[in-house]
């Protein structure tokens, strides 16, 4: 898609452009644009190589280092950095606790958390899902208990992304197991790591990887003054955080990258094969739509409230980013099963088969694509 851009839009976007293909550092770039995994050393350096210039948080509000940016600069930043294979603020931090903590936690919480947050002094890990509440989030059993000045945290959470690295765990706990609606029992409560109880046990993925964990908490006390907000409204904190997670999930800017990708490495086959050529031209279109629709939603929350539309982009670029990256293994054929190129095969086979085996969960974290669509039907289409 090509954007109209007003002269003041087109200055913005050109400083941006030659900001994130100068200044982020070189080693960084290249592992993205190889689709290898970055270090935890690089994903820190790059958020702080951001922070420095004032841009790794312009979701946040301006107090705590936000961008007064309207959503289409924020869309062409987005846009701006996925070009140039800049990767993504953590997201833990930029897109998920960071804003919960600016709309609903204390004075003192914001001080305490908001600057480290956002120069990844902090590493969050998040403390949702759990062995029997994933896509039913409000079945979770991970109860917290007060006593006294602290919480006593007891349960086991599952799927937590990067825990190995994890400083602190912003999580959902069940403080009132009464209470009459399930969502009406759950807190969100903030957890350091380092606390006596708390152990991570890493899970070995399909693709080879050990990317996510399980966390236990083990009589783990938490101060009282790590409560976000209110006790027992930690579902309302939830669905702001996970309209935001929604929105990052869609993938817009790797996927178009990945697409334009996958046309250099197709060459000559996708002029002499019509089926093929076709198939490129049907994702271009739905990542057309699903950009646009990254915008409307965008703007929508302007008033920093989650949108359910928000689904919508959960669904269709997730789902979108599982048929690119089966069309790059298709392009790969044979060389890309191997972990190691074959002799004179492109590197870039090396990692057709890791990344395709990676995001077959891409349609079931952050929300099943079935909660998706239940979302979407009660709440957009009102069925």
């Amino acid at each position: 898609m090509k954007l109209r851009l007003s002269p003041q839009d087109a200055v913005f976007r050109a400083g941006l452009r030659e900001f994130f293909t100068t200044q982020v550092p070189q080693d960084i770039r290249e592992t993205v644009a190889a689709r290898e995994e970055l270090t935890k050393e690089q994903m820190v350096r790059s958020m702080r190589t951001l922070d420095a210039a004032g841009i790794a948080v312009p979701n946040w509000p301006v107090e705590w280092g936000g961008k007064d940016w309207t959503p289409l600069q924020r869309h062409i930043w987005h846009e701006e950095m996925s070009a140039a294979c800049v990767p993504p603020p953590v997201t833990f931090n930029a897109s998920m606790v960071g804003p919960v903590i600016a709309a609903f936690g204390s004075r003192e919480q914001k001080e305490r958390f908001l600057p480290a947050t956002r120069r990844v002094d902090i590493w969050w890990s998040q403390g949702f899902s759990e062995p029997d509440a994933g896509s039913d989030l409000a079945a979770l059993r991970t109860s917290a208990v007060r006593d006294g000045d602290d919480y006593v945290v007891n349960g086991q959470k599952i799927w937590t992304s990067y825990a190995q690295y994890g400083d602190w765990i912003f999580t959902l706990v069940r403080t009132d197991p009464d209470a009459p609606r399930r969502q009406a029992g759950i807190s969100f409560l903030l957890v350091d790591m380092t606390s006596p109880g708390v152990t991570v046990r890493p899970i070995r993925l399909i693709d080879g990887g050990d990317l996510v964990n399980e966390v236990f908490f083990e009589d783990v006390r938490v101060p009282a003054g790590n409560l976000v907000g209110e006790e027992n409204r930690g579902w309302d904190y939830a669905k702001f955080l996970l309209g935001n997670e929604r929105v990052g999930i869609a993938g817009v800017g790797g996927t178009k990258r990945l697409l334009a990708q996958a046309k250099t490495w197709a060459g000559e086959r996708l002029r002499e094969d019509p089926l093929l050529a076709a198939e490129f031209a049907r994702l271009e279109n739905d990542l057309l739509a699903v950009e646009l629709t990254s915008i409307r939603v965008a703007a929508d929350s302007a008033d920093g409230k989650a949108q359910p539309a928000s689904s919508v982009l959960k669904l269709a670029g997730s789902e979108l980013e599982q048929a690119v990256t089966e069309l790059v293994l298709g392009l790969a054929g044979e060389q890309g099963l191997g972990s190691d190129p074959a002799a004179g095969a492109p590197a870039w086979t090396r990692t057709a088969a890791p990344n395709y085996l990676h995001l077959r969960a891409a349609s079931i974290y952050g929300g099943s694509s079935e909660v998706q669509r239940q979302i979407i039907a009660g709440t957009i289409l009102g069925l």
